[in-house]
């Protein structure tokens, strides 16, 4: 075991919080309130240890099972830990929760009068990712996306006390998207996971089997399926994009920066010929900040 696999097993809520850096999109950025990250990253702890259950990715050692109650000999049961997950979460809106990422929420919840539903939404999708591993429909996929991303969008507009039903309607288009567009950058590591997101009757109209995700480089009609989801992810942005119009301040710019790293994640999409099979395509900085820049005057 690395020195850092060995900090996190003995720090699990620390080192769940640390994986924030490597994600596409930023968690809790400086320019926001203090109070709005402190939340904000207690959201992020809860989202990122529910999908490392979902992923079997928790840190060795087993102390994330520990914290849950969940016996050594049973670890590695991805649906007891998520059913110990949900229990624990019963307890941040109703006693004291075992697991220190929990507790973190338990304030958080408690000074924003955040509902269970969204954090129940996010379990069921792992929930879900270990029962079902193929989406048969795009509308099947839409589903999935209900639960696995727009809860995400739904907190941050109820952390910053911005609900609106507009507002939630707007945010939804944004978290599908990319959630979607994730799933593009990401075919090659889903597939090692035995799950594809790609809509099964997409592939079959574009004659694409399921051993062709698995080459190293795209053919043509796997590069034309790409092509055609990342239209609909890029069309949902569009769709979610008046939502940063509708605020003010620190969050226009947050919620800027979420719509631009969508789109920037498309560009670099494009530009890799809609080849994600070698690896996932990431945008650079220079070219997330044109998107910020695009979004936040309104022309996308």
């Amino acid at each position: 075991m690395t020195a850092t696999g060995e900090a996190r097993a003995g720090d699990p809520e620390r080192g769940t919080l640390d994986k924030a850096a490597g994600e596409n999109f930023p968690v809790a950025p400086f320019f926001l309130p203090k109070d709005w990250r402190t939340d904000l990253v207690a959201v992020y702890g809860f989202a990122r240890l529910v999908d490392d259950i979902g992923d079997g990715d928790l840190a060795p050692g087993g102390a994330d099972a520990r914290l849950l109650g969940v016996p050594p000999e049973e670890a590695e049961d991805r649906l007891l830990l998520l059913d110990a997950f949900e229990a624990d979460l019963d307890r941040v809106f109703d006693g004291t929760p075992g697991h220190p990422l929990l507790r973190r929420l338990q304030a958080t919840v408690r000074r924003r009068s955040l509902a269970p539903e969204p954090f129940l939404g996010l379990i069921a999708a792992n929930r879900q990712d270990q029962l079902v591993t193929r989406y048969e429909t795009y509308d099947d996929l839409l589903a999935y996306c209900e639960l696995s991303a727009n809860p995400v969008g739904r907190l941050v507009l109820a952390v910053t006390g911005t609900s609106t039903p507009e507002r939630i309607r707007l945010s939804d288009a944004i978290c599908t998207a990319l959630q979607i567009v994730e799933h593009l950058q990401d075919v090659a590591e889903d597939l090692g996971r035995d799950r594809i997101y790609l809509p099964a009757e997409d592939m079959k109209r574009f004659h694409v089997q399921e051993a062709d995700l698995a080459a190293k480089t795209a053919g043509a009609s796997v590069r034309a399926l790409v092509a055609y989801e990342a239209q609909r992810a890029r069309e949902l942005l569009n769709e979610g994009a008046p939502l940063v119009g509708s605020v003010h301040g620190r969050l226009k710019l947050l919620l800027a920066g979420f719509v631009a790293g969508g789109r920037a994640a498309l560009h670099a999409i494009a530009a890799a010929e809609h080849d994600v099979l070698p690896g996932p395509p990431k945008p650079g900085k220079l070219q997330l900040l044109r998107e910020v820049g695009v979004t936040l005057r309104g022309e996308g």
